[in-house]
């Protein structure tokens, strides 16, 4: 299954990205819910959270979140806090079916968050 996300890690689709490695891709939102909303996502195709494999996972969710730390310093977030956030199907608001985690911060956030 191919989705905009696949293509932007093909390069098909152009994307500001602030991150690649072998595994991961970081790139900022096309329509930004904070002042700074960053996309975090596998370089290989996991549908949703609900499709992660235990062991067969476990080192590359961590990555994720070790991108996610590097970039909330980068962007000067860390300080006074941001949310990493992970939507799964379409009750969970899920719209791209390859797992992604978002980088939201710059901002108070609220709660619940709708």
């Amino acid at each position: 299954m191919s989705t905009i996300f696949s293509k932007i890690i093909d390069k098909e689709i152009p994307a500001d990205i602030v991150y690649e490695s072998d595994t991961i891709l970081a790139f900022r939102d096309i329509n930004p819910q904070a002042p700074t909303h960053i996309l975090i996502i596998p370089k290989i195709e996991i549908p949703k959270v609900s499709d992660i494999k235990g062991k067969d996972h476990s080192e590359l969710l961590g990555e994720l979140f070790d991108v996610a730390n590097k970039l909330a310093a980068e962007n000067g977030i860390d300080k006074d806090g941001y949310r990493l956030i992970f939507n799964c199907g379409d009750h969970g608001g899920q719209e791209v079916y390859h797992l992604h985690m978002h980088l939201l911060g710059g901002r108070q956030m609220k709660w619940p968050p709708g």
